[in-house]
């Protein structure tokens, strides 16, 4: 039996006709980890094997989600073909037929309602030439001021934070590698094990060093588990933990007055606000006890070098961007900013979240960090496009808010790439009925996803493995996503489609590109200059180089590792420290006697933001093929919530239903639901619509809801 069984595997062994390898990125999270797709052919099959290759910032390591993210790549569901519906079926068309209809549209849409009724809606998991020739398009070929993109979601708290602190927003102030060497840490809102799990090693390393890491979140998670003091505030009070944290640095005196004299303003009106506050009063509004503040304060503030990191937890709030000026306040009173070991990181959340919010998908912005609203910017913009500054339209609105304007009649089209906002959006079912107003909605996507569903037209798109651009990692990193696998079927990619548009509309001299390298190249002219400066960069040097940090301005400069060190972007070379009040301009919701819990949303490691792409993988959907509520065991016995059956979650918006699961590592007074499914398990059914009023951002992060078991078993 066993010489029969080696003579088959041997058989089996020799059946293998072809071993090819594709070089490429992981399509998921910031760290952008490089790795290399293994095929081997059979008789009768492929097989697929992914594995790390040494780079820059991941030195080689994958996680669960990497290694397994070619499996939705070559899924059986991935579109081909370009898909229209005709009396609620799609049907397949060709793509000159597909091309057709969108002029057709596009131009009554347009010539009926007005040159803004059409609306662009993008994406911070496309590359940066896709992401910049997506803002060329809404601005030149459909000459919409109405342009914004999932981004908006994720980044822009921490990144107008930074820019009105540094002026300037890079995401890392220095590079990871200066991570082990630092004294203390504060991960303020970051699941980083979880959702940049390559990330670790840096700060393991520093632990090793003799680092002491703080971390704040109203959950114990896999990250809370590496921090030496866990602050577990209340969802919603960072604002405040970050003020009694800088009144005792300050009582202490672990401030940098040389610093603070020479390079900041606005220190002294900060002073004076926090000193007037009671850590008692904070205490009351944190759930932070005193004494763990003071510990917290006095060894970040004693320490030689700090680094602060912040992430969702804190910037998805309806006072995101203010709260992260405040842990900004703590980096600069203590004076650990511009050098060796000290810095801010805000960890970006998508793929390409830095880079695609560099280059022109933002409503008020032009590639290389210019404003839309710079007379000087759009002229220098306008000239690298070769059209007249006067053409280019004004500054539109953010994400959430386009889908007001279609329910107000302003917004009757848009052309949706690679997002999926009825799943992503707060208010969820009110983004789902804007969409279903529009006129004609065009989606290009991997799948037929949530919002494609609603759709008119789907344009298949090309994936992680045969897309080639640069994306811009978690740090500032600029590196080439190598990307030769054949595109199955019919499959554009997406600069394509963006240039095939555009020749329909009569545009096509301002998008006569024929590779991603031709993109880029233009878009390092447009970035020139700018604060986002790419010049320096080219396909060669990151071949070379393996990745380089922006600004790079010139072919000869060698990246910028960390900012800041002589100078801040401001023009007078100043930070701006403000006093930040310890209740937010606009109220949160607050739990009461009917919705007596708070909701916190996040992800969970096997699945990434709305879930199209893992939930199409076998070996990530089956560690999560369903949402959940995590609770506390005393809170769950009081609602008569069993562990692991079905809960019914209220808000004042609407209502879902997910398995309970026990878990004594969150506050009583807290649940958490993941975001990444759908229909009656999508958690933003339960947000509220309102929105930071500096950067839009909605507030996920904090929601008073009510539970019920769906069957109540506290009887039997």
């Amino acid at each position: 039996m066993t010489e029969l069984f080696l003579k088959y595997y041997r058989t089996q062994q020799q059946k293998v006709q072809l071993e090819k390898t594709y070089d490429t990125q992981c399509p998921y999270c910031s760290m952008q980890c490089k790795m290399q797709l293994i095929e081997q052919s059979f008789v009768t099959r492929k097989k697929y094997l992914t594995i790390g290759k040494d780079n820059p910032t991941t030195e080689g390591r994958l996680c669960i989600k990497g290694m397994n993210a070619h499996q939705h790549a070559f899924s059986r569901e991935r579109l081909k073909y370009p898909l229209l519906k005709v009396n609620g079926e799609f049907v397949r068309i060709s793509w000159e037929e597909a091309f057709e209809h969108i002029k057709e549209n596009f131009v009554e849409i347009q010539s009926k309602d007005g040159q803004n009724a059409l609306a662009v809606y993008g994406s911070a998991s496309i590359t940066n030439e896709e992401a910049y020739l997506l803002g060329k398009f809404a601005r030149v070929a459909l000459k919409t001021k109405y342009i914004d993109y999932n981004g908006r979601l994720c980044m822009s708290a921490a990144a107008s934070a930074a820019i009105q602190t540094f002026g300037i927003d890079r995401g890392f102030t220095n590079s990871l590698a200066e991570i082990p060497f630092t004294g203390c840490i504060i991960l303020a809102g970051t699941n980083i094990a979880e959702c940049q799990p390559t990330i670790m090693p840096y700060f393991e390393k520093a632990k090793e060093n003799g680092a002491y890491i703080i971390a704040i979140d109203p959950r114990e998670t896999a990250t809370t588990k590496i921090a030496d003091l866990h602050l577990k505030l209340k969802p919603g009070t960072d604002a405040a933990l970050a003020n009694g944290l800088l009144k005792v640095i300050i009582e202490e005196n672990y401030i940098d007055e040389a610093f603070l004299q020479k390079r900041v303003n606005g220190f002294e009106e900060v002073k004076d606000y926090v000193l007037s506050l009671k850590l008692e009063e904070i205490e009351e509004m944190t759930g932070v006890p005193i004494e763990q503040i003071r510990k917290a304060a006095i060894r970040f503030g004693k320490e030689e070098t700090g680094m602060i990191f912040t992430a969702r937890g804190v910037e998805q709030q309806t006072d995101g961007s203010i709260s992260v000026r405040n842990f900004l306040n703590i980096l600069i009173a203590s004076g650990k900013i511009g050098k060796p070991n000290c810095g801010f990181g805000a960890i970006t959340g998508q793929g390409n979240g830095q880079g695609a919010r560099e280059h022109g998908q933002k409503a008020d912005q032009l590639p290389g960090y210019r404003s839309i609203d710079n007379e000087e910017h759009r002229a220098y913009v306008a000239s690298v496009w070769g059209v007249n500054k006067d053409e280019l339209p004004g500054k539109g609105v953010s994400a959430y808010e386009m889908m007001e304007k279609i329910h107000e009649g302003e917004i009757t089209g848009m052309f949706l790439m690679c997002s999926n906002p009825v799943v992503s959006n707060p208010n969820a079912q009110f983004v789902r009925e804007a969409m279903k107003k529009l006129k004609f909605l065009v989606a290009v996507d991997l799948f037929v996803s949530e919002t494609a569903r609603l759709a008119d037209l789907i344009l298949p798109t090309s994936s992680y493995l045969e897309d080639e651009g640069t994306m811009t990692n978690v740090e500032g990193r600029v590196t080439l996503r190598e990307a030769n696998y054949p595109v199955p079927g019919e499959v554009k990619h997406d600069w394509q489609i963006i240039c095939d548009i555009a020749r329909v509309l009569g545009k096509g001299e301002y998008f006569s590109f024929s590779s991603a390298e031709e993109i880029f190249n233009e878009l390092r002219v447009a970035s020139r200059g700018g604060f986002a400066d790419y010049y320096g960069i080219t396909y060669d040097r990151l071949r070379k180089e393996g990745g380089l940090l922006w600004p790079c301005p010139d072919l000869d400069h060698k990246g910028t590792v960390r900012l800041f060190e002589a100078s801040f972007a401001h023009r007078d070379g100043r930070a701006a420290m403000v006093a930040v009040p310890n209740k937010p301009v606009i109220p949160k919701e607050q739990a009461c006697e009917e919705f007596p819990l708070y909701l916190t949303t996040g992800r969970v490691m096997s699945h990434y933001l709305t879930g199209v792409q893992t939930r199409k993988s076998p070996a990530l959907a089956a560690r999560n093929v369903e949402s959940f509520m995590e609770i506390h065991p005393s809170t769950a016995m009081k609602y008569r919530i069993q562990d692991n059956t079905l809960v019914k979650i209220e808000s004042r918006r609407g209502s879902i239903t997910v398995r309970s699961k026990w878990s004594e590592t969150i506050r009583q007074d807290t649940v958490f639901v993941p975001f990444h499914w759908a229909d009656s398990q999508n958690v933003n059914n339960l947000v509220s619509k309102e929105l930071d009023p500096t950067c839009r951002m909605p507030g996920f992060k904090v929601s008073a809801v009510k539970l019920s078991p769906v069957m109540d078993l506290s009887s039997n």
